[in-house]
């Protein structure tokens, strides 16, 4: 009966681990202009390769690249078919990271678990008084917008957060795709 209950125990803790690293997506649908089957053509709203100064120092054209293909998939498994002329919809999209700071776990000394108490114990590596200080970390972020071809009307806006930072060939690819993914799951019907 123990290794029953410490089996269920073990299994609720890796589920709720496991469900933390799930990507979170945050969709918006303009109901007043967005109906369904309204796009049965796309075609991108434009690319990371403009003259921008800035593009050297924002976009890696490589994911761009994976990016516009897992997009063009997603739409197509909605038979929404690219094309280059008179597109029903447009799709914009944007791969961007920033820092954020973390205020940390509480006002020094405290921390959440009362006095002295710090992450690893009483005293953390620190001493009584532990060490609640920022952390700092890099997010990112993946954006896919559909517009009215014809009136330029925004009709969806979804973003997840996934960072590309140092992500390279396979990885890259695989995390964009996740996140398309997870994107899609949230496309208006």
């Amino acid at each position: 009966m123990s290794k029953r209950i410490l089996c269920s125990a073990f299994l609720g803790f890796m589920a709720a681990a496991l469900s933390g690293c799930a990507l979170q997506v945050r969709s918006d649908v303009n109901r007043t202009a967005f109906h369904p089957g309204q796009c049965h053509t796309f075609a991108f709203a434009g690319s990371f390769r403009s003259d921008n100064p800035m593009r050297g120092t924002v976009a890696n054209p490589v994911n761009e690249s994976r990016l516009r293909a897992a997009i063009t998939s997603h739409m197509q498994a909605l038979g929404v078919q690219l094309t280059k002329e008179n597109p029903d919809c447009l799709v914009g999209y944007g791969i961007g990271s920033h820092l954020v700071v973390d205020p940390g776990f509480g006002p020094y000394p405290y921390g959440p678990w009362g006095y002295g108490f710090g992450y690893w114990g009483w005293g953390g590596p620190w001493g009584p008084w532990g060490w609640d200080g920022p952390y700092v970390y890099r997010e990112g972020l993946i954006g896919i917008d559909l517009f009215d071809a014809r009136t330029r009307e925004a009709l969806w806006h979804a973003s997840v957060d996934q960072s590309l930072y140092g992500a390279t060939g396979a990885d890259a690819e695989k995390k964009i795709d996740a996140a398309v993914t997870a994107l899609f799951a949230h496309f208006p019907t």
